[in-house]
Parts: C-alpha cells; sequence; structure tokens
C-alpha cells in the first residue's frame, strides 16, 4: 500500500476554525459518509488549558475525505437526558449531590469512588451534555449511526444514537459495561452479532484488550476476555484500539502504537481478527 500526503484535512492554524484555538487537543479522530455526501469527522475535543476537564466532542464537515474539514460543533452528548436504561439508584438526590460537591477530585480512573456517587446524574442536572473522552464511531448495516464513548469518568461506555445526517443526536442513549473503566472502544460486526473491542485505563501505557460480544448493539453484552494471544498480548503487542476496517467479509483491527516522548512519531498496527468460534482472536504481528 502506498500512501500520498494530501495535506492537512482540519487546520487549525491562525483562527482558521473560529471556537477552537491553536494547542487544543483533539484525539480519536473518525470520519463517516452521511447520505447527503458530506464527510463528517468526530473527534475529542480538549480545549487548550483545560487539562483534560471539559471531555466534549467535536464535529467538522468536508466535501472529501481528506478536507479541508471545517469544524461544525463543540460540546458534551445529550444534555439533560437520561439514558434509556439508567438504573434507578443513580437518580437518587443523594448520590448526585455527592458527584456535585466530588466532582474536582474523583479521577478519571479506576476507583471505588465513581460507583457509590452519581456522576451520570450530575452531568444530566446540570445541563452540560455527558461526558466523552475516547471514542468511535459505528454505522450499523441499516444506515443508523451511533457514537461509542468513554464517560462517567471513563468508568462506563456510552452508545449514543446520532441523527440522520451522523452530525447531531437524537437524544437516544444507552450505558454499556458499568464502572469497567474501558477507553480506546472498537465496534464490529460479524455473522450477525456485535463484537466490542477496548482497552483498560493506563493513559499513554498499552495493557491488556478486553473484548465482548452481543445481539444486540444496547446489550446484553457478554465479556469475552483479551482477544490478543501469545507473546505481547499483555500489552496488545504495544497498541491500543482506534477501529475496525471490514474490507471483503474480512476485519482488520487498527491499533495505535502511541509514543508520547515523541508523539510525532506514533506508529499504526494493523491486525486481521481471526475467530475461535464466535470469539475474535488477536495474532502477534510478523507470525
Amino acid at each position: 500500500m502506498n500512501w500520498r500526503d494530501a495535506g492537512i484535512a482540519f487546520d487549525l492554524r491562525d483562527g482558521r476554525q473560529p471556537g477552537l484555538n491553536p494547542g487544543c487537543v483533539i484525539e480519536r479522530p473518525k470520519v463517516v459518509r452521511n447520505a447527503a455526501g458530506k464527510f463528517v469527522m468526530r473527534f475529542h475535543l480538549e480545549r487548550n488549558g483545560n487539562a483534560y476537564s471539559d471531555a466534549m466532542q467535536g464535529v467538522a464537515t468536508a466535501d472529501r475525505p481528506e478536507g479541508p474539514f471545517q469544524l461544525t460543533w463543540q460540546g458534551r452528548p445529550n444534555p439533560g437526558i437520561w439514558p434509556l436504561n439508567t438504573p434507578e439508584e443513580l437518580r437518587d438526590p443523594e448520590r448526585i449531590a455527592a458527584a456535585r460537591r466530588e466532582t474536582a477530585t474523583i479521577s478519571n480512573g479506576c476507583n471505588a469512588r465513581t460507583p457509590e456517587v452519581s456522576v451520570l446524574g450530575y452531568d444530566v442536572e446540570s445541563g452540560t451534555g455527558q461526558q466523552s473522552r475516547d471514542l468511535t464511531v459505528f454505522l450499523d448495516d441499516d444506515g443508523r449511526g451511533y457514537a461509542v464513548y468513554s464517560s462517567e469518568k471513563n468508568s462506563t461506555t456510552h452508545l449514543a444514537e446520532l441523527d440522520a445526517d451522523y452530525i447531531g443526536f437524537t437524544g437516544r442513549y444507552w450505558r454499556l459495561f458499568p464502572w469497567r473503566w474501558m477507553e480506546a472502544p472498537v465496534i464490529f460486526k460479524h455473522g450477525g452479532r456485535y463484537y466490542f473491542i477496548a482497552s483498560d485505563c493506563t493513559g499513554w501505557a498499552p495493557n491488556a484488550a478486553r473484548s465482548a460480544a452481543a445481539d444486540s448493539l444496547t446489550g446484553p453484552w457478554t465479556e469475552l476476555g483479551n482477544p490478543a494471544t501469545g507473546a505481547g498480548g499483555d500489552t496488545t503487542y504495544g497498541g491500543q484500539g482506534t477501529f475496525a476496517l471490514t474490507l471483503g467479509g474480512e476485519t482488520l483491527f487498527l491499533a495505535d502504537r502511541w509514543r508520547p516522548e515523541n508523539a510525532i512519531d506514533g506508529r499504526y498496527l494493523w491486525l486481521p481478527v481471526e475467530w475461535e468460534g464466535e470469539r475474535p482472536v488477536l495474532r502477534a504481528p510478523g507470525r
């Protein structure tokens, strides 16, 4: 495969994107094409100087996949709306009040306190929308689009239905994998079933992946363990999932290999998804 440099897809220099200043953090961009022929980029957004407290999404659109993209929207998903599968205990006013008091001190990593309060309820009642960090976009066979992202201090995955042009939200969303603290969500379909691969929350350091399967996107999901086998599988071969690309009936698992000390030299890892029965399996590159 030969790559051609097509230039800057989304240019933030010199105020080219009103509302986004140079120095903001843009992560996990995903681009899909809508029915009108527009290319829609969705990404995790942290504005300059806000130290990862924004937990927002951004959307930009273009007429061509290589851009130039222009910012269309920025914000948090579904402000003021409860998930369709909200457990009653997360509506408890005392748990919501505790989250309000402690939101600045609760960790975004695995901890015992988050399940005891209602970060979800606090974000609903604040009207700011749900937190969104690592994300992906999934288009189902019927053309419906979904944003899938780490929320509630990274403790729980949210699945949010997108509108027909994949830019906005319908207001319908669900909580998946509560209190499992997963990042880098990847969703794909195989044999009529849905499959999910994600990572633990260890920042830039690679870790063992997790996988799950379901007959419906909204669950219930059954966890299947680490899909990465053999030497290096405990760190997903130094990578962290970012997308699944299905071509000709075969699925590729795409992963980032982060180099925080020299971010421009971060690399990619593309691995075929193999199958052991109904369980997805990844094998070491170059085996």
